[in-house]
């Protein structure tokens, strides 16, 4: 009887210290909030990603600083999905279902979306997606904090149309769902304006793409029929580059064909000599040139985290920037980072964006966003040359396509993505 109470009394203080270590570990896990990052830090569309993982992994490192959210220390958890639309849905899956993140901040192409988006769906996880879309998707999963087509591709058209004057259009895009839907909501706006059908040019190549000269010379052909030609650029990734090299090489100048991009800014200007470039132009909700305090304030936190003052900050960032604190704020008042509470609280919420103004989020999932144009300086920033006079609320599905214009996107009232105001009922996901 004693020699088994001395092998009980062994046990129990061999057992103590382990269960001691494993209530530590579990109250350590416990005690943060896992952040997921899915961006590129690889292949084609590491160019343009990879300054988001530094921007977010930049705002966890402030909140931390803060004292984290709800008393604990945010955990940023990334990984690399390498350009690779595949992958990103593993990528994903891993992050919801393995380190079991409570947000996740990520995506910049569109098939990534699409890619991932079964996946948020399936697993109730929650996105934030930074960048400019085609539309045309309404997810309670998913909030969009980049524009919509009408708070960035229809703007822009209408400046070029009112104030440049012009009549034929080059429609110019990677090989890819974002372009070619946007481009074919473009058409039907274009047309519904009275654009003639052989006044649009459109053409698609694919992601990487680098030898450009006989696609410009075409750019050039089509734009010498006497009437006033422009670019719309929904050109992505790293094609950039030699694209507007080979613009500079055949002398295309802003004055006789300007090219107004969705995917070029400050980061992409970066790496070219942008003197054959000054006065083309690009359609941002942000620019790192628009002077404000909270602006000033965000390029002074982003030079001193990355340690370079030479650093750009671009529209990405800013809808990244945005993205985050609407998180932070809705976690907070819900009290929890329980996904579907914090999807009911986000609608409504507000926050300051960096260029004066403020962000909403919108029933649809959207935000409210300032547009702006913005002329290419030699030194690769941009002069303002157009604005809105106040923020435009995004609208998922487009008003200019057939099977769009009846459709409406409330997560809040009706409960659903992609509603039909004429049939009267929830086609898609709902709650």
């Amino acid at each position: 009887m004693q020699r088994r109470n001395l092998i009980r009394t062994m046990a129990a203080a061999i057992a103590a210290p382990m269960l001691l270590a494993s209530s530590l570990q579990a109250f350590a896990a416990d005690d943060t909030i896992k952040v997921g990052v899915l961006h590129s830090l690889s292949g084609t569309m590491a160019i343009s990603e990879t300054t988001l993982k530094d921007t977010v992994l930049m705002m966890i490192d402030e909140q931390n600083k803060k004292g984290g959210v709800l008393g604990k220390k945010l955990e940023p958890v990334v990984v690399d999905p390498a350009s690779n639309w595949p992958l990103f849905a593993e990528k994903a899956t891993e992050l919801l279902e393995k380190d079991k993140v409570a947000v996740v901040f990520g995506c910049w192409t569109s098939v990534s979306r699409k890619s991932v988006l079964p996946v948020f769906e399936k697993d109730n996880g929650l996105l934030f997606y930074p960048v400019q879309y085609e539309g045309e998707e309404s997810s309670k999963n998913v909030f969009y904090t980049g524009a919509a087509p009408n708070q960035q591709a229809i703007p822009a058209v209408d400046y070029l149309m009112k104030d440049v004057g012009v009549k034929r259009w080059v429609l110019e895009g990677t090989d890819y769902v974002y372009p070619r839907t946007t481009n074919k909501i473009l058409e039907a706006y274009l047309k519904a304006k009275g654009v003639a059908a052989d006044d649009i040019m459109i053409n698609y190549t694919p992601f990487g793409f680098s030898d450009w000269q006989s696609e410009v010379a075409k750019i050039k052909t089509f734009g010498s029929a006497g009437k006033k030609t422009a670019v719309v650029s929904t050109i992505n990734g790293d094609a950039n580059v030699p694209f507007y090299k080979e613009l500079g090489n055949q002398k295309i100048s802003a004055e006789d064909i300007p090219v107004v991009a969705f995917s070029v800014g400050e980061e992409e200007l970066a790496g070219l000599d942008t003197k054959p470039l000054v006065g083309h132009l690009a359609a941002w909700n942000y620019f790192e040139s628009v002077k404000s305090p909270a602006n000033d304030a965000f390029i002074k936190q982003w030079h001193e985290f990355t340690k370079n003052p030479k650093r750009t900050t671009n529209d990405p960032m800013e809808a990244t920037y945005i993205g985050f604190n609407l998180w932070v704020k809705a976690v907070e008042k819900a009290g929890t980072t329980d996904t579907t509470k914090v999807i009911a609280t986000l609608p409504g919420l507000e926050t300051p964006n960096l260029t004066g103004g403020v962000a909403k989020v919108l029933p649809n999932h959207h935000i409210t966003k300032p547009v702006y144009i913005g002329e290419i300086r030699d030194d690769g920033q941009f002069d303002v040359v157009w604005q809105t006079k106040k923020e435009v609320p995004g609208d998922a599905w487009s008003d200019f396509l057939p099977g769009s214009k009846d459709l409406e996107s409330d997560w809040v009232t009706l409960k659903c993505g992609n509603y039909n105001t004429k049939t009267k009922k929830c086609s898609g996901q709902n709650f």
